[in-house]
C-alpha cells in the first residue's frame, strides 16, 4: 500500500509540474516602452528615469504567498515569466546612451536635419545622400555614421543580455527600428518596410 501512496503522489507531482507551462515571451509593449525613453533622451537630450525593473514594485517587496514560494520551488522560472518588464539600464547602455547623446548633438542631428542621413528599417543610420555633405566633411560624417551604428549594435545586445535572453537580440533590434523611425522629426528621412527612403 505504501509503494502504491508514494508513486501516486510521485506522479502528481509529476503532473502538476508539467502542467505548469513555462512561457518565456518577449514583452514587447514594455520594450517598446523602454526603448522609446531611451530615443528620446537622446534625441531630446533630458535625464534617463529609472527603469521600472530595477526596482521592485512595493507589492512585489511583501513576502509571498506559500503557494507561491511552493510553486517557485517546483518550477523556479515560472515567476520570472509573468513579469512583463524589460530592464534597458547597465553600466554598458548608460555609456552607449552618453556617446549617442553627444553625438546626436554633433553632427548627427545635422545630418539628420539636411538629409543627408537616415534612420534604416534595421534600426541603425544610413547615408541616405552624400551629395549633401560637404566634401571636407564626409570623412567626419561617415566615421559619426559608422560609430552610431557601432554603438546601436552594441546597445541592442546588451540589452537582450541584460535581461537574460540574448535571442531576443533581433526583436530588441525591430522595437528601436520602430521608435527611431516613429519620434523622427519633421523633415527627417527613415527607410519604410520595403527599404524605400521616406521623408516624415
Amino acid at each position: 500500500m505504501r509503494k502504491f501512496v508514494r508513486s501516486l503522489l510521485a506522479a502528481l507531482a509529476v503532473a502538476l509540474v508539467g502542467c505548469v507551462t513555462i512561457n518565456v515571451y518577449f514583452p514587447e509593449a514594455a520594450a517598446q516602452k523602454a526603448a522609446d525613453r531611451f530615443i528620446d533622451t537622446v534625441i531630446e537630450g533630458g535625464q534617463p528615469a529609472p527603469d521600472a525593473a530595477q526596482k521592485p514594485p512595493a507589492d512585489a517587496r511583501r513576502h509571498p504567498p506559500a503557494a507561491a514560494m511552493l510553486l517557485d520551488l517546483l518550477v523556479p522560472a515560472a515567476h520570472a515569466a509573468d513579469v512583463p518588464d524589460i530592464r534597458i539600464q547597465t553600466p554598458a547602455t548608460e555609456a552607449i546612451r552618453g556617446r549617442m547623446r553627444a553625438r546626436f548633438q554633433n553632427p548627427l542631428k545635422a545630418l539628420l536635419d539636411s538629409g543627408a542621413v537616415g534612420f534604416t528599417r534595421d534600426g541603425l543610420v544610413a547615408v541616405r545622400d552624400a551629395a549633401q555633405i560637404p566634401l571636407s566633411q564626409r570623412a567626419q560624417a561617415n566615421a559619426a555614421v559608422a560609430d552610431e551604428n557601432r554603438d546601436r549594435a552594441a546597445l541592442y545586445r546588451e540589452v537582450a543580455v541584460a535581461n537574460g535572453h540574448p535571442e531576443w537580440e533581433a526583436q530588441i533590434r525591430a522595437t528601436f527600428a520602430r521608435g527611431w523611425i516613429e519620434r523622427a522629426r519633421a523633415g527627417w528621412y527613415y527607410q519604410d518596410a520595403a527599404g524605400r527612403w521616406q521623408r516624415k
